[in-house]
């Protein structure tokens, strides 16, 4: 159950219109129901469909067209607002890596003037959506996140004496999103044959639902400054294809510009600030003001061994093919 009271809060959503936002506006009509939820999108179409679907006008929804790159508009959308989920972002890899100076000016320089909005409009909460992309990251896309990342976490010594804090909600990929394999796979499941780029490769496995829901409960707890990760299973590419087309040929094509083989969501060198709870873990800054009593109302700590390394492949919690099928069936 909720432990704050979301009625009374405003919320501004950027990326509205994408998959994130679109599962996000449905669990805050169903669940949460806040006063007021700001759809802020460069997606004009997007916002159309959103208008079909809920009706218009709404009493809670609230479209508004804009780009991140604009601080201006973001400062005009921020107005009033309680709580900021910031999940506009490019997102396709290859194409980010022929085109690196706009994943910098959204991703970057777009969650710069997210954290600047916030604090001028005085939001009490900032919430950055990340990707295991940012953890190491080896592309274009990872790079700007760990940025964004970073960008976020340091927003509350930013802020100064404003009460505005920021936190980062970290996981992977998302089941049946933009940009997943999983709609690929369905629709080469039609000529038998499916392309996989490496047989070894490993994938967290997080649904949107779960995802979206991760992050309403990350906002409710965060103090300002953590990366919340939660703990999801793992899935071999391979048993996902099969899971799919269990008839069809597996044909290996060679991994793509900037793809990794196996997901990491914490690092080595985070675990000296880390803290683990039974359904995720907390990453806290190394702020000289932060301290981990922030975290002891929930329950008693438990510190991570030196060495721990969440990754895919290494991962204790696996999906096995059967259940991928009936999982599958709920997409």
């Amino acid at each position: 159950m909720p432990t704050m009271n979301w009625k009374d809060k405003i919320i501004l959503l950027t990326g509205g219109t994408g998959s994130f936002g679109k599962a996000f506006t449905e669990l805050m009509l169903k669940k949460y129901k806040p006063k007021s939820l700001r759809i802020f999108s460069n997606d004009e179409y997007g916002e159309f469909e959103m208008r079909q679907q809920y009706g218009d006008p709404h009493p809670i929804l609230r479209y508004l067209l804009g780009d991140v790159r604009d601080r201006d508009r973001l400062e005009r959308a921020a107005d009033s607002v309680d709580i900021v989920v910031h999940a506009a972002a490019l997102k396709q890899i290859p194409q980010l890596e022929y085109n690196p100076q706009e994943a910098v000016k959204t991703n970057i320089l777009g969650s710069q003037n997210v954290v600047e909005a916030a604090i001028q409009a005085g939001v009490k909460k900032a919430v950055l959506i990340s990707s295991d992309k940012a953890v190491n990251p080896v592309n274009v896309y990872g790079a700007t996140k760990l940025v964004a990342e970073k960008l976020f976490i340091q927003g509350n010594v930013y802020a100064g004496a404003a009460n505005t804090r920021f936190a980062v909600v970290r996981y992977g990929n998302v089941a049946a999103s933009r940009g997943s394999v999983i709609p690929l796979f369905f629709e080469q499941a039609k000529s038998n044959l499916l392309t996989i780029t490496d047989s070894r490769m490993t994938r967290f496995w997080i649904t949107v639902e779960v995802g979206v829901e991760f992050v309403a409960n990350s906002i409710e707890e965060m103090q300002g400054g953590e990366v919340f990760v939660p703990k999801i299973p793992s899935v071999k590419v391979t048993d996902l294809a099969k899971a799919i087309a269990p008839r069809a040929k597996l044909k290996e094509i060679g991994i793509r510009p900037g793809e990794k083989l196996h997901e990491v969501l914490i690092t080595e060198e985070e675990v000296r600030h880390i803290v683990e709870f039974s359904d995720k873990f907390v990453i806290y800054p190394e702020f000289p003001w932060w301290s981990e009593k922030l975290w002891e109302k929930e329950k008693k700590l438990k510190k991570l061994p030196e060495g721990f390394r969440y990754s895919s492949h290494n991962n204790t919690k696996w999906l096995t093919a059967k259940q991928l099928t009936e999982i599958l069936k709920t997409l």
